[in-house]
């Protein structure tokens, strides 16, 4: 039976959900019953998922669109949440304990991932079908961590009832501290969205562990490695866009700063290395010098490129996601071609140009549905 948290988050969230993207889930199914001949739509579907259960590049792809689409189920919830309409649950849910709230939220994420859960779980029934076990497992696994994550998440909004403005622990103890323009991003991340932080680790930490532990030839193989800083870039998303937030709505002023925009560009391309350090921790002790800081200047001018990205559509997270899941695919066909190099000096130069020309124009700004 139906918990009353879960009944009373089904009828607010899960049905709001679908319907305010009953298009995108029009346009999908469409698409993935038209793409192919109606006689061999089984069979293709079938190829697909075992292309990605047994290719780990395959795999990855997948991971990271099934990542963009929690992205998208977490700017609903939390847009929902902070909605006027939707402040009598900062009362009434915390009527409840911590376990019903996490179990109830947890129900609910289930919920709006039943697409991805349903292919998923088709999948894990084709690959054991073909004998194969452990990405199966991962698949399963990987699922159920995306939900807990997203309760977690919910959990820790909606039980932070008043923003006291009393500074966290970290800004208390770096009073003192000088702190560099490229640094105030990072504060601001570790003050104010410590558990998106610690959610996008996480999932870095996941990648990385999985990558290590399936994947046997990553030591040796550029491509695998490149494709696991690549998801972890774009596990990274959701951040670079609260950085965008940060500097639109906090740093405006900073327009009248005398930097030029090689300075400004610099900072954040800084600001994005810094954000990587625990990952940066992992390249250098896995990889050669060289490779890793092929690795890690492949990632920080993704972001970067991200960033840029929102200068010119503007704070709209839908686009956003649609543009950063675009180039994913992109640049995992140029990572098949081990053109690392390629692609720093690509990412870098793109991003300059973008940033250079939209960086002091008006930016258009979506309200949260």
């Amino acid at each position: 039976m139906k918990q009353p948290l879960t009944h009373i988050l089904s009828r607010i969230f899960v049905r709001g959900f679908y319907q305010a993207h009953a298009g995108m889930f029009l346009f999908f199914f469409l698409f993935m019953i038209g793409a192919v001949d109606p006689g061999q739509l089984l069979n293709y579907h079938k190829t697909l998922m075992l292309a990605f259960i047994t290719s780990p590049l395959m795999l990855l792809v997948v991971f990271a669109a099934w990542l963009l689409y929690t992205f998208k189920c977490w700017h609903y919830i939390l847009g929902q949440i902070a909605a006027p309409t939707q402040h009598f649950l900062f009362y009434s849910i915390n009527s409840f304990s911590r376990k019903e709230q996490l179990t109830g939220w947890f129900i609910t994420q289930l919920y709006v991932l039943l697409p991805v859960i349903a292919y998923g779980l088709i999948a894990v029934g084709v690959g054991v079908s073909y004998n194969y076990y452990v990405t199966p497992v991962s698949i399963i696994l990987y699922l159920l961590l995306l939900a807990a994550a997203s309760a977690w998440l919910y959990v820790t909004v909606v039980n932070k009832l008043v923003d006291s403005g009393n500074p966290s622990w970290l800004l208390r103890l770096s009073s003192s501290w000088k702190k560099p323009f490229y640094s105030l991003f990072i504060y601001n991340l570790l003050n104010r969205l410590k558990i998106p932080y610690a959610i996008t680790k996480a999932l870095s930490w996941l990648i990385i562990t999985g990558v290590f532990q399936l994947f046997n030839d990553v030591k040796t193989d550029s491509r695998v490695a490149g494709m696991a800083v690549l998801t972890i870039s774009v596990a990274h998303a959701v951040l670079v866009f609260e950085g965008q937030r940060f500097e639109q709505t906090q740093l405006s002023l900073s327009r009248n700063f005398p930097y030029s925009f090689m300075q400004r560009y610099g900072y954040i391309f800084l600001s994005y290395l810094l954000l990587l350090l625990p990952e940066a921790i992992w390249l250098f002790s896995r990889f050669n010098p060289l490779l890793a800081v092929q690795l890690l200047f492949m990632t920080a001018s993704m972001l970067v490129l991200l960033h840029s990205l929102i200068y010119y559509i503007g704070l709209n997270m839908d686009k956003y996601l649609q543009w950063v899941m675009g180039l994913f695919i992109v640049l995992f066909w140029v990572m098949m071609f081990k053109l690392i190099p390629i692609l720093i000096i690509g990412n870098v130069v793109i991003s300059y140009l973008i940033f250079s020309r939209y960086y002091y124009r008006d930016m258009p700004v979506v309200a949260q549905k």
